[in-house]
């Protein structure tokens, strides 16, 4: 039995449905990412969880008691789940250390020195205990979100995108900090976010919310080099997705001759690759000559952006694949380091790693 369920869950607000039924397993100890576009119901999942709000229909339930059933719930009170929000939504009239200490009771034994140890596990140094809430960084204030909700000693920690005001470096070393804090107290998380490349590197199990469903739940390496469509392979970065004729493990495309993840024969299918499966080589018109099975192509454009550059390339050879008059002489969006990017106008020779994936 997983340590979170979610059976047949459901949630509307007058004639808008926010959530349409979901089902969720969560392990005990693991990080699951919710990751979909604003407005598919990943907050009011978090909030149903967390016992703010009554599910209309369905069964949550937590390490085996169950926590609502359909308008019958638990409070949020004695559910031992702590909430880390978008905000940190702290109080501005305490002070940290009241801040960080709001949850555990005045007469608690060793009160001061519990809130102390809390900071210092969060990374926040003592001297800032006696200051407000409006004296700390966006970083320190979302460290004592995250110190006030462990105080509580947490069963399950649901973080609802807490990392996104935060600036692009920060972002990054705040999201691996809480995570090792959480791996090492051994607290399950559930973490809401619209960040893919976040979603993927925070968690074990990634779930793409759409419309008020899941699209696809599975691990981070699942869900990125096999999504079950479009919508989840476009949403968890770029791709490159063409018309093909499968057959014998291989796809005839605009690309050439490519392994796929099949054994089955379609006259008719759809491949996907990611742009990083698609290495480049500079070479020259006069090396294009006698090379019939090898794929060629012109740089057209290249958008430095320091460390990764976006590099189109128009193909120059490419075999007539099916729907051709679809795909027209459309280019190739790839990335490249800054270092090695190509300039335009230059020739490549293109080459396809690893296997592309059929979608069902």
């Amino acid at each position: 039995m997983s340590f979170l369920e979610l059976s047949d869950v459901a949630k509307n607000y007058g004639p808008v449905t926010a959530l349409a039924g979901v089902d969720l397993q969560v392990e005990s100890g693991s990080r699951t990412a919710i990751v979909g576009p604003s407005g598919c119901g990943k907050t009011t999942l978090l909030r149903l969880i967390a016992g703010f709000e009554a599910p209309d229909r369905g069964r949550i339930a937590l390490d085996g008691k169950v926590l609502a059933n359909g308008d019958a719930a638990v409070p949020a009170h004695r559910r031992g789940i702590g909430v880390v929000a978008q905000d940190g939504a702290l109080f501005p009239h305490l002070s940290i250390a009241d801040n960080i200490g709001f949850g555990i009771a005045r007469n608690a034994d060793k009160r001061a020195e519990h809130i102390v140890e809390l900071a210092y596990i969060v990374g926040l140094d003592k001297a800032v205990l006696k200051r407000r809430p409006h004296e700390l960084s966006g970083g320190q204030q979302q460290r004592v979100a995250l110190a006030r909700a462990m105080a509580m000693k947490p069963r399950l920690m649901l973080l609802d995108e807490p990392f996104s005001a935060l600036d692009t470096g920060l972002r990054a070393s705040m999201r691996k900090a809480v995570a090792e804090l959480l791996e090492e107290a051994g607290i399950t998380t559930i973490l809401v976010t619209h960040d893919q490349a976040e979603a993927l590197s925070f968690a074990s199990q990634v779930a793409v919310m759409r419309d008020g469903l899941f699209s696809q739940v599975g691990t981070p390496r699942e869900l990125y080099f096999q999504p079950k469509d479009r919508m989840v392979a476009e949403f968890l970065g770029d791709a490159i997705i063409v018309p093909a004729r499968i057959a014998d493990g291989f796809a005839v495309s605009r690309l050439g001759r490519i392994a796929v993840d099949t054994k089955e024969r379609r006259d008719v299918a759809r491949i996907m690759l990611r742009p990083e499966q698609i290495l480049l080589k500079l070479t020259s018109r006069e090396g294009m000559s006698g090379t019939p099975d090898m794929l060629f192509g012109e740089v057209t454009d290249c958008e430095f952006a320091g460390a990764v550059c976006t590099v189109a390339v128009r193909l120059l050879n490419s075999p007539d694949p099916p729907d051709a008059a679809a795909i027209g002489n459309t280019p190739l969006i790839l990335r490249r380091t800054g270092m090695d990017a190509p300039s335009v106008g230059e020739i490549v020779r293109l080459t396809v790693t690893g296997k592309a994936h059929v979608f069902a």
